[in-house]
């Protein structure tokens, strides 16, 4: 299939979203300048920003279409298998995208080097030439990223590029029963994360700097962590903080998802009950008591363009 267009994903940057929230830039101005914060700091990010994305029009433009749209446009967007998919922005805008677009390649952009990251937007603007040269050739290569998958029974579906979260959606205790290998059992927790390969270094890694630090209070010399690869087709899940009482086990605690071996949870939460992935809290499932949620390999990997 012959590429024809460029999606250029994007999100608002951060003075645009002070515009919108106070109005105008002259009051968000006065809001940031009078508590003391540097205005100026959020017009250079906007500057820098701009900069970057008319520089990939400009690039586009010379041999393909292209198209910019919102992040908040992405659950709704259709794309196509002639699309190809760029990413502008911080490194979660492409662990957000890549659940929506079907496996196309993702080109990740860092528009500012000086303030982001980058671990998923491995090229400048300026390396764009090159990399439409080798897609429109069909000479390039992609990273591939397993994703997970949450299917509930009622036949709802949700992908995560990072991670899983599964629990109460506030600082209560999450209900729930959990099956794992044939073993069943009830518990209270706060909360179940599910890590990819590409997450194990995000919210994963944090908690066995949790368990570290305890373990080192009672001079445990073990170092406990999980990293996977990223194209690695296994999911690591661990229970946080699970309490022990009458009603409530704590005895599955951690485990490996693989191809024939998935998790299953089912809700005990009349209300307030949430799966979400990424850690964004508006890309979620309710998960209420009457969910049974299993969790899994996604049949699709996202592709990175290195």
């Amino acid at each position: 299939m012959k590429f024809e267009n460029v999606i250029i994903i994007r999100d608002k940057t951060r003075l645009e979203q002070l515009i919108e929230r106070f109005n105008s830039k002259a009051q968000a101005k006065f809001y940031i300048e009078s508590s003391g914060g540097d205005f100026t700091f959020f017009e250079r990010e906007h500057h820098t920003f701009y900069e970057s994305l008319s520089k990939i029009k400009t690039t586009i433009i010379d041999s393909l279409k292209y198209k910019v749209i919102n992040r908040s446009f992405l659950p709704t967007y259709i794309f196509t298998a002639k699309d190809i998919v760029l990413v502008i922005g911080q490194d979660g805008l492409v662990a957000n995208t890549a659940k929506y677009v079907n496996g196309l390649p993702i080109i990740g952009i860092n528009p500012d080097y000086k303030r982001y990251d980058g671990i998923l937007l491995k090229h400048a603007p300026n390396d764009l030439k090159d990399i439409l040269k080798k897609l429109l050739k069909g000479t390039y290569s992609t990273k591939q990223v397993t994703m997970a998958k949450a299917t509930l029974n009622d036949g709802q579906e949700l992908l995560a590029f990072n991670d899983f979260y599964i629990g109460a959606d506030s600082h209560v205790s999450s209900r729930y029963s959990i099956e794992y290998k044939g073993i069943k059992e009830q518990q209270s927790s706060s909360g179940i994360i599910v890590s990819t390969g590409a997450g194990s270094t995000g919210w994963l890694s944090s908690i066995f700097n949790m368990t570290n630090n305890i373990s080192g209070y009672f001079h445990n010399e073990s170092h406990y962590s999980t990293k996977l690869e990223w194209n690695a087709n296994q999911l690591v899940f661990v229970v946080r903080e699970p309490f022990l009482s009458k009603q409530s086990q704590t005895n599955i605690g951690y485990g490996i998802i693989t191809k024939t071996t998935t998790l299953k949870i089912e809700s005990n939460m009349p209300t307030k009950g949430i799966i979400f992935s990424d850690g964004i809290e508006s890309d979620f499932l309710n998960f209420n008591s009457g969910s049974i949620v299993e969790i899994g390999l996604a049949d699709e990997k996202a592709n990175l363009v290195v």
